[in-house]
């Protein structure tokens, strides 16, 4: 599933441009775009996008900051929870005894970070925050510059962002998103530090490395995962041996029960409306949870769907027919919706991932996912009214509370089957060949050039432009 450089000759043609019988060979019409590697006239989109950016990011701080009051204070997981952790990670253990410590080891560097800087812990966790979202979006603008690309993957990390209200400065997955968003932009150029960057994001919450399951097959995939095994793997290991306890995290997973705010929650908040369920609701695990009947059994068939939602990916990989360059963000917003939907937990905080994700996807006027951003554009806002404005009727299972949380997790469901959809189709028949013209036989070349340049080198370059520009040549 290579993709074919524009101009390779196929049968009826050799190499040399003539045909079988000496006659000007038909060759596919060169697609009307700008040179490679050139970016296009950017007018004042990126001013737009720059104030858009700056105007949305105001009005988050404000209410970040509090000037703005929206629902109760949400920084106690910075100021308590995550500064307590910061004291016992500087004793050189993980928080062994504190169940609320659900992550992988790299998030201990994600905690630490905010000491090194002048102001208070909360304080400098907000820099980081601002810091981290402003990269972001300058890496999004660069990519819609070049041909082939859109500047509409910025304007969704624009809109999706400060539509999840400020809880998103106060939660640290904001900074493991950018760590996709820009090992995502990097993998099909760099798979190397593509790789390495999903990798660290994958050793401080795992599911960056979900983005690999598009990559294309041959060098880019051998040298992006490689390098995100080695990057995940050193690390880990390097703060297990430093640290003590870096895995015992892993001994609570299993007596986890369903979060309030999942998929697998709402039959246990009808049930509970309809006073059939008698279980509770408590903070279990650091997370608000449901406990009771039928908890075990609703918890078994999310752990079967994730695991048929990935075997379906394993599929769908082994299987796809063709790639365009959105082929792998594609994917790996698919995988993402896939994870999270069958999930047992989903916290607002994880809507920034598929927000990120989303823009990343947008980024490439190719996409198949342009209908799945805007069910994730549209479940964000519901995200910020069920909580915190609404979760006290949503832990109470009320009736305001389970319509908003009913609403934004059938978005999100039905983002999940659509994306799939879509890229299922979006791979399957072979790309139309593009219209032909019939081109002279070109001169002979001269015998002793100036300057020899070797064929593998200018067949790998125009493959890479390729990519990025899915229509200029047929696949093969």
């Amino acid at each position: 599933m290579e993709l074919a450089p524009a101009g390779t000759p196929g049968r009826s043609g050799s190499a040399d441009g003539t045909g079988a019988e000496g006659a000007p060979a038909v060759l596919p019409a060169p697609a009307v775009l700008p040179p490679p590697g050139r970016p296009r006239p950017a007018g004042g989109a990126l001013w737009a996008l720059g104030a858009g950016w700056l105007a949305s990011r105001t009005l988050l701080l404000l209410m970040v900051t509090g000037v703005l009051r929206l629902g109760g204070d949400i920084t106690a997981d910075v100021s308590v929870i995550y500064h307590g952790w910061y004291g016992v990670l500087q004793t050189g253990t993980f928080p062994l005894d504190d169940v609320t410590w659900q992550y992988p080891p790299g998030a201990a560097l994600v905690i630490m970070l905010p000491g090194l800087l002048p102001w208070s812990y909360l304080v400098s966790f907000w820099v980081i925050c601002g810091v981290v979202d402003a990269l972001s979006m300058g890496l999004l603008m660069r990519a819609g510059v070049r041909a082939g690309r859109s500047y509409s993957g910025a304007w969704v990390w624009v809109a999706g962002v400060p539509l999840l209200g400020p809880m998103i400065y106060n939660r640290y997955d904001l900074l493991v998103t950018a760590l996709a968003v820009a090992g995502l932009l990097a993998l099909l150029r760099r798979p190397a530090i593509g790789g390495l960057l999903l990798g660290l994001g994958g050793i401080i919450k795992v599911w960056p490395l979900l983005a690999l399951i598009g990559t294309p097959s041959g060098r880019r995939t051998r040298r992006s995962w490689t390098s995100a095994a080695a990057t995940a793997g050193s690390l880990g290991f390097l703060l297990a041996a430093g640290m003590n306890g870096a895995f015992e995290f892993l001994k609570f997973q299993k007596d986890r029960g369903i979060e309030v705010e999942s998929l697998g929650a709402m039959p246990l908040h009808i049930a509970r409306m309809a006073g059939t369920w008698d279980g509770q609701v408590k903070m279990n695990y650091g997370s608000t949870e449901m406990l009771g009947p039928w908890v075990d059994v609703i918890s078994k068939v999310m752990v079967a769907g994730t695991l048929a939602g990935f075997a379906w990916l394993l599929f769908w990989r082994l299987t796809a027919k063709r790639r365009t360059a959105a082929t792998t963000y594609d994917a790996a917003l698919a995988a993402l919706l896939v994870f999270t939907v069958t999930s047992r937990v989903i916290s607002p905080q994880y809507m920034v991932w598929l927000v990120g994700v989303a823009a990343v996807c947008l980024s490439v006027r190719a996409t198949s996912q342009r209908p799945v951003a805007v069910l994730v554009l549209l479940a964000t806002p519901l995200t910020m009214l069920e909580f915190p404005l609404l979760f006290g009727q949503v832990t109470a299972s009320h009736t305001w509370g389970v319509v908003v949380l009913g609403l934004r997790n059938l978005l999100l469901l039905a983002a999940a089957v659509l994306s799939c959809v879509r890229l299922w189709r979006s791979s399957r028949a072979p790309a139309a060949l593009a219209p032909t013209v019939v081109l002279p036989a070109p001169p002979e070349p001269a015998a002793n050039p100036a300057y020899p340049v070797r064929p593998g080198i200018a067949y790998e370059q125009d493959l890479l432009d390729g990519i990025d520009r899915p229509h200029a040549g047929a696949e093969r």
